[in-house]
């Protein structure tokens, strides 16, 4: 089956429900109307700082969506965070499939991004295709994440072109984990800049840029016109994102030297389980106003 043919069958549903959602969108923080690729380039342009978490539930997403946070990020960082991994390498394509239906389902304004896991976006283009169509398809999500640059720059525009708005992440790549050694900071300024470039002229709406000197994130910002948004990599960017366990304080180990804690989830959720576990133990609860008569 041509590659058109089998893409319009997958998205016939969607693009309808797209293009409404385009129709008019002058979005404000406040407002419900979605975040769309235009309200994140009109926001670059005007200098507004975009914002960007990970969510991975309904209850998150619904409450980051309710604090206007601009973009939610459907990450394979999953792995690691919610199923406990030590790398994004092993969740699959129906668990992101299944976590990105709860999170486009929560969301009325954000724009909701899904990331290609590993190895959905190295292997054959019709693969990508086929999964990238499958996140518009069956999730409520809007975009895709891909990593890599200048050598992902035909997967790109493949799936531009099928009608799917691709967010690049160039930088620290956490997929190439085992090829990198570990999870390093990226000093190529020449080959980072390259790699935005060729993603934004592949036809990316954004580009992510990941664990670099804030020297670099400026020049790439500087090379590119669309957005970009920074993840350790400075504050000359559009825009920031966060793993949102890692920024409420809900983690167990190594904390990156890019995230700074807004608030100790962790501290708070044992202190309730103890206070729960002693109530319990004290015969204080249930009490009265929790009893039936």
């Amino acid at each position: 089956m041509a590659r058109r043919s089998l893409l319009a069958t997958l998205l016939s549903q969607n693009d309808a429900a797209m293009s409404h959602t385009e129709k008019g969108n002058h979005n404000a923080r406040g407002s419900t109307r979605r975040v769309t690729t235009k309200t994140l380039q009109r926001m670059r342009r005007d200098g507004t700082a975009i914002s960007m978490l990970t969510a991975y539930d309904y209850p998150t997403a619904e409450a980051l969506d309710q604090a206007d946070v601009d973009i939610l990020l459907v990450g394979d960082s999953l792995a690691m965070v919610v199923q406990g991994h030590e790398t994004t390498l092993p969740v699959t394509m129906d668990q992101m499939i299944y976590h990105a239906e709860m999170v486009g389902r929560a969301a009325r304004r954000a724009m909701v991004v899904v990331d290609l896991p590993f190895p959905e976006g190295q292997l054959e283009i019709n693969r990508s295709l086929e999964a990238s169509a499958r996140v518009l398809k069956e999730t409520q999500c809007h975009a895709v994440k891909l990593e890599g640059g200048a050598e992902q720059a035909n997967r790109i525009e493949a799936i531009v072109t099928a009608g799917i708005p691709v967010m690049a992440h160039v930088g620290l790549r956490p997929q190439n984990v085992h090829v990198d050694g570990g999870y390093r900071i990226q000093r190529q300024t020449d080959e980072l800049i390259a790699d935005a470039i060729a993603a934004e002229k592949a036809g990316a709406f954004c580009v992510l840029i990941e664990c670099v000197p804030a020297e670099i994130g400026r020049a790439i910002t500087q090379e590119v016109s669309v957005p970009t948004i920074g993840i350790g990599a400075g504050p000359h960017v559009c825009g920031q994102v966060l793993v949102t366990h890692d920024m409420i304080g809900f983690n167990s180990g190594y904390l990156p030297k890019f995230v700074r804690q807004f608030a100790d989830v962790r501290n708070s959720i044992q202190q309730a389980a103890m206070d729960y576990r002693e109530a319990i133990s004290s015969g204080k609860f249930p009490g009265k106003e929790e009893s039936f008569e």
